[in-house]
């Protein structure tokens, strides 16, 4: 019986030191640590429970994991599914050289162009510095006038100058319309059987700088202008596509969504609009960082929101959706606030497009797009369309 006891006593002498030892400090601490473990599944969520305030949110990985709901969409049509997107490096040598070698053969704008896009000079130019720019190439000052005066604008009357062109429809306008004559000086189609392509592109151009103009104005957006000189430039691949696809194409290639229009490019020249305005745009020296936002706006057809820098997806967003109605304006001619948004996105080439104008950055885009500028500039532009084919730009360029 006493060596039963004294088992017993040996038991509860070690049940006790264990018991002892798992209070020491340390061990304490590493047991409150595992607690606070977040399991994977949670990652990025709010702990919920009775010990949620005991629990440290845990940090997100980077601004764009997919637990962000903005950034998150559904899978894309079969015909974007499809897209393979090629770059001037996915070619072969022979095939990029005589690419770039066909490039280099469009004309460069006027210099002036340089100073006009400039960042300096978007930034801090007057209407007085605009004016003597724009006129110290008189064949495009003529045009920008010509156009101001255009019934387009209902002016009661003719405006003689430049500096009252700046005053009535303002430094954001003036200058989108003076970088479209610049460039047209680049982009004249060989073959009159092109002139309707070009006229179609240009015409799209005009409205889609205009909307970006009144679009910024509706939701106060900063750097205005650069969003309107970046729409524009966007149009280059475009028109460099027109200059070198065969004419007997043009007439499908102009009817195509963006989709179809892509595997047509690189079918017939290897690349795409997006990559060919780039290499154009090297080719004439414009600013690196200009021509890295115009490509990134033209890859939002394939890139998903998500992978791209979170600061950058409104801009690009925007550029894109000013492109996109520059085309097809009906897809936001509306005065329905809960179809606005699937009107504007319900396409294969605008899949993507949803999760950039998703950001809250642009949760004011609904009101800014039924604002009464963007909704009259919508409305005009389907009424041009409905009639004779307008050529905003190309008119007076064809008259020169």
């Amino acid at each position: 019986m006493s060596a039963f006891i004294l088992w017993i006593a040996a038991v509860l002498a070690l049940a006790l030191l264990w018991w002892a030892f798992r209070r020491k400090p340390g061990h304490a601490a590493a047991a409150t640590q595992r607690s606070s473990v977040v399991p994977d599944a949670t990652i990025g969520q709010a702990p919920s429970g009775p010990r949620a305030s005991q629990v440290p949110a845990a940090p997100p990985v980077c601004e764009l994991s997919p637990s962000v709901g903005w950034a998150t969409a559904p899978e894309p049509p079969a015909a974007l599914s499809r897209l393979v997107w090629r770059q001037p490096e996915d070619l072969e040598v022979s095939r990029r050289e005589q690419l770039v070698q066909a490039i280099r053969g469009i004309p460069r704008p006027p210099r002036s162009l340089q100073q006009l896009i400039s960042p300096d000079f978007v930034a801090k130019a007057d209407s007085t510095q605009l004016a003597d720019l724009v006129m110290a190439e008189p064949l495009i000052a003529a045009k920008v006038l010509g156009a101001v005066n255009s019934s387009r604008y209902g002016l009661e009357k003719p405006i003689a100058h430049l500096g009252q062109a700046v005053t009535f429809l303002g430094m954001n306008s003036v200058r989108s319309i003076c970088l479209q004559y610049m460039l047209a000086e680049a982009f004249k189609p060989g073959l009159a059987s092109a002139q309707k392509a070009f006229d179609t592109l240009w015409a799209s151009c005009g409205r889609a700088s205009e909307l970006a103009v009144h679009l910024g104005k509706a939701m106060n957006l900063p750097q205005q202008a650069g969003l309107a000189t970046q729409v524009v430039l966007g149009f280059v691949g475009q028109l460099a596509a027109a200059s070198l696809l065969p004419a007997n194409r043009l007439q499908h290639w102009l009817e195509a969504d963006r989709v179809g229009r892509t595997e047509l490019e690189q079918e017939l020249l290897g690349l795409n609009a997006s990559e060919l305005g780039q290499l154009l745009m090297q080719n004439w020296s414009l600013p690196a960082a200009l021509i890295a936002d115009v490509g990134a706006s033209g890859r939002v057809l394939v890139t998903p929101a998500g992978q791209v820098d979170t600061t950058r997806v409104p801009t690009l967003g925007l550029a894109y959706l000013c492109a996109h109605l520059g085309e097809h304006p009906a897809d936001a001619r509306t005065e329905d606030h809960t179809q606005l948004m699937q009107g504007v996105t319900g396409r294969a080439d605008t899949h993507h497009l949803a999760g950039y104008l998703n950001h809250p950055a642009l949760s004011r885009l609904p009101a800014g797009l039924l604002s009464v500028e963007v909704q009259a500039c919508l409305a005009q532009s389907l009424q041009a369309q409905s009639s004779s084919p307008p050529q905003p730009t190309q008119a007076e360029v064809a008259v020169a």
